[in-house]
C-alpha cells in the first residue's frame, strides 16, 4: 500500500496544540475561576495525543483518526452554544465558543473527506490486485 499523507495527523496535532494554548490563555486573559474557561484545552488534549499516536502507532492510524474526528465533532457542537448565549456572557467566553464552532466544523469536514479519500484509494488498491 502506497505511503500515506501525514497531513490530517500533524492538522490533529496542531489543531490540539491550538486549542490548549487557546484555553489556557483565554482562562488567563479573562481571569475567569470557572473550570469551562478551559473547555477548548480539554478537548485539546485528547485531540493532541491522537494526533501523535497517529505518529507512534501507524498501525492504529484508522482508531486514531476516527477518535481525533470524534473530538473535533464534540468541538463543533459545544460551539454551537455560542447560539445561545451570544449577548448574556462575556467576550471571552463567546469568542471561545464561536472558535469552537468554526474550527470543529472545519476540522471534521477535512477529516471526512480524507476518510472518504483514504476508503477510494484502499477500493481501488483492491480492485487493481
Amino acid at each position: 500500500m502506497e505511503q500515506q499523507s501525514n497531513f490530517v495527523p500533524n492538522l490533529t496535532l496542531g489543531y490540539g496544540a491550538f486549542l490548549i494554548v487557546w484555553g489556557i490563555a483565554v482562562s488567563i486573559l479573562s481571569e475567569s475561576e470557572s473550570i469551562t474557561s478551559y473547555f477548548p484545552s480539554m478537548l485539546g488534549v485528547p485531540l493532541a495525543l491522537a494526533g501523535v499516536m497517529v505518529m507512534r502507532m501507524p498501525e492504529k492510524r484508522k482508531l486514531w483518526m476516527h477518535i481525533a474526528a470524534t473530538f473535533g465533532l464534540l468541538c463543533a457542537i459545544g460551539g454551537t452554544r455560542f447560539f445561545m448565549v451570544m449577548g448574556n456572557v462575556t467576550i471571552y467566553a463567546s469568542g471561545s465558543l464561536l472558535m469552537l464552532l468554526v474550527t470543529g466544523s472545519a476540522y471534521t469536514a477535512v477529516c471526512v473527506r480524507s476518510f472518504i479519500a483514504a476508503r477510494k484509494a484502499r477500493e481501488a488498491a483492491e480492485a487493481s490486485a
